[in-house]
């Protein structure tokens, strides 16, 4: 078998709050990231400090192991838990690149990894400018002779050896302009989706929310029959869909979008706002939840702090605790009346489990969704009339 040819280490600081399987979980969803882009990890290096190092963000000590590792294997790709400052960048770029003109081992945090993914994954004008935006916001102030997205920007390829201060301070304005020129597109393409916003008016509208891969494009599938991608994969959904769906006889309108994740990147969700109106205009929220992982409660948390970040937190919410059918523990079956009132002691009125793939508890879900559409739909009609209740005498 061939040796992968794009290796990663991950890197981490243990700061005292943070337990070691915490760390262990979060290098594991870095891993996860890295395997989107097509990056294979193949160690990994924590180090326990008050704070992370302000200098090189590692101790010098454990800066050492790195670079003697880096080289060994000829590892292309230095991923770092965590944002780094332009300062830490630079100076861990000196030390990890001290011989060659050309950029031999490439640094990412947790930022840069995250909006790689984005750019990858985007396929609609908006969300494509949108994250070139984000990217563009990111770079200006972390520009060095190294540094390679860039090019990827502008659609080149490789590094520019040799390049020196003057490339850089050109670098510089480019990007200046370049975040001038997306935020008037962005300008353009937010009246058009205002435009298309209104013509929903009077019409219920629920949007799937959730940290990223906990299976709402498959619920999505499901309750709208939908073709929507669904894939086993990190932000495998990065544009809105939305699709009408009728239940009863009560038409509502259905929305997915981007999933959230541990420091979701400021400059994205800052971007990604007019995208993220889906979400902070609709009725009600499904808060998608995969219920057999192993920290879901901290994921929750997440999702339910990004949704106060973007003005989406006293929506009216069902939590749907999903992958029931991988839900266990040691001493045997999961008691799901007890974690109702877990669940309920915690904020949430109504929760519900159900498996998206297994199609299991799907039409008790079906009925909660109906239940609350029919609350807003009566106040945006108040004469509707539910037929599937009148009777017929026979």
């Amino acid at each position: 078998m061939n040796k992968p040819t794009n290796l990663a280490i991950l890197v981490a600081v243990s700061v005292p709050k943070c337990r070691p399987e915490e760390i262990e979980e979060h290098l594991d969803e870095m891993a996860f990231l890295a395997e989107t882009i097509g990056i294979t990890t193949i160690g990994r290096f924590t180090q326990k400090l008050n704070n992370p190092d302000v200098r090189t963000f590692v101790g010098k000590g454990k800066l050492e192991e790195i670079k003697d590792f880096v080289s060994a294997n000829q590892v292309q790709n230095v991923l770092f838990d965590d944002d780094l400052s332009p300062s830490q960048l630079r100076n861990l770029e000196k030390e990890l690149n001290k011989t060659g003109e050309e950029m031999a081992v490439r640094i990412y945090d947790r930022s840069l990894l995250i909006l790689d993914i984005f750019l990858m994954r985007a396929q609609s004008a908006q969300a494509r400018t949108q994250v070139e935006l984000a990217m563009n916001q990111y770079l200006l102030p972390r520009l060095t002779r190294m540094w390679t997205h860039l090019e990827r920007q502008r659609g080149g390829t490789g590094t520019r050896g040799g390049s020196g201060e003057k490339e850089i301070e050109t670098d510089r304005r480019v990007v200046r302009d370049q975040i001038s020129k997306l935020k008037e597109e962005l300008k353009k393409i937010d009246k058009q989706r205002q435009t298309q916003r209104k013509s929903r008016e009077g019409i219920v509208r629920v949007a799937l929310v959730g940290y990223t891969n906990v299976g709402k494009s498959t619920l999505m599938n499901l309750l709208s029959k939908a073709e929507v991608k669904a894939e086993n994969k990190l932000f495998a959904t990065v544009d809105a869909t939305v699709r009408k769906v009728v239940l009863g006889d009560i038409p509502f309108l259905l929305s997915d979008t981007v999933g959230f994740i541990r420091k979701l990147p400021h400059h994205l969700i800052e971007s990604f706002k007019s995208t993220l109106d889906e979400v902070r205009e609709a009725d009600l929220l499904l808060h998608i939840v995969d219920s057999a992982h192993p920290f879901h409660d901290n994921q929750i948390e997440v999702v339910k702090k990004t949704l106060v970040e973007i003005d989406a937190g006293n929506i009216r919410t069902i939590l749907v605790l999903n992958k029931i059918d991988r839900l266990q523990n040691e001493d045997g079956p999961v008691d799901l009346e007890a974690l109702h009132g877990y669940y309920r002691q915690h904020g949430f009125e109504q929760v519900v489990f159900v498996s998206a793939t297994k199609k299991e508890n799907i039409e008790a879900l079906r009925q909660m969704i109906f239940d609350e559409v029919k609350k807003k739909h009566l106040t945006l009609y108040p004469n509707y009339v539910d037929y599937s209740l009148l009777k017929v005498d026979e």
